[in-house]
């Protein structure tokens, strides 16, 4: 099969002609259609992540059709338009993820190639919908939104919640899924291009973190202070976020892209009696009710642009200097 190869570090991914995995006993081979870049891909590719090993096919994101089945899988599964769940061996406890937790595209091969076989429990039936290329862009970002945003924050209906960064996969979905449950969505951007296009994606409203003193302005246009906060960025601006959130307001995050928080405000922490949440992935359970949210209330996740396979370094680069809206998938099968 065609798969693209990562060697080592700060290599180019490359094009190759790979042998075709066949599915172990409990598990399906997926022949994809589409598959969706993340920033772990690049993390990985400049040997900033745990775990590395190589020759690696990088991509956690993938839709496409079972075309193979192993011994103790149930063969009506055989021609079904699937999505991938990326996550595997969560472990026994909702809580966390347990040690033996993976995500799919390192330390297994992933889903930047004609095929990949994975756990038969790791698919599931494709939203009606949607194209492979939708359905490919929700995995990793979609179950990363939802546990941080429902599971972990428990966003309600009515309430006001604040999406920071808006722009990539995770965020976007976030939105997404905040607006379509009732909830009141603003953002952050440093882009007011994308700000004016979250709003049209249903938020009510946005600043730039570039504003000076920018979460009094936003919470008096809000009308107040943000029940939730969904953040990924951490780092020196995160008590920005103490300022803008509401008195018992909860803050998750699940990323650090801007690094550790130094000199955190404890004292704004305990005396507005707020909650930081970190959160990571998902489980399965999160993973299944994700995808009835989308199928209940038909979401389309924002795509940013479409490569074939053979341009994926071009897509690479375009997710590191950080230029997408929405995610950013490559076509391997039309």
């Amino acid at each position: 099969m065609q798969a693209l190869v990562l060697d080592g570090i700060n290599q180019p991914v490359q094009l190759r002609e790979v042998p075709t995995p066949q599915p172990a006993p409990g598990q399906v081979q997926v022949s994809l259609h589409a598959a969706a870049l993340n920033h772990r891909d690049v993390w990985i590719q400049k040997g900033q992540y745990a775990g590395l090993k190589f020759p690696i096919i990088l991509g956690s994101d993938g839709a496409g059709i079972v075309a193979a089945v192993g011994d103790g899988v149930d063969k009506s599964l055989l021609g079904q338009e699937v999505l991938i769940n990326p996550g595997r061996q969560w472990g026994s406890q909702p809580a966390a993820q347990g040690r033996d937790f993976q995500i799919l595209g390192l330390p297994q091969d992933g889903t930047f190639a004609e095929f990949v076989c994975v756990d038969a429990q790791q698919v599931r039936a494709k939203p009606a919908h949607l194209s492979f290329g939708q359905a490919a862009t929700l995995p990793l970002g979609g179950l990363t939104a939802y546990r941080a945003t429902f599971t972990r924050a428990q966003l309600q209906a009515g309430e006001r919640v604040l999406i920071s960064g808006v722009g990539g996969g995770v965020a976007l979905l976030a939105l997404q899924m905040a607006v379509a449950v009732g909830a009141e969505v603003w953002v952050t951007s440093g882009s007011e291009e994308k700000i004016s296009r979250a709003v049209a994606l249903g938020a009510k409203g946005g600043i730039s973190y570039k504003t000076e003193k920018w979460p009094a302005l936003l919470t008096k246009q809000a009308g107040g202070g943000f029940d939730v906060i969904v953040d990924s960025a951490a780092g020196p601006g995160f008590n920005d976020l103490l300022d803008a959130a509401a008195p018992g307001g909860r803050i998750v995050f699940y990323g650090a892209t801007h690094g550790d928080i130094p000199d955190l405000a404890a004292r704004k922490v305990f005396w507005k009696q707020l909650s930081l949440l970190g959160s990571t992935m998902g489980t399965d359970q999160d993973f299944a009710e994700m995808v009835d949210l989308v199928e209940q209330h038909q979401l389309v996740p924002a795509i940013d642009q479409t490569f074939p396979l053979a341009e994926a370094e071009a897509a690479l680069r375009r997710m590191d200097d950080g230029l997408q809206f929405g995610k950013i998938v490559l076509e391997i099968k039309s």
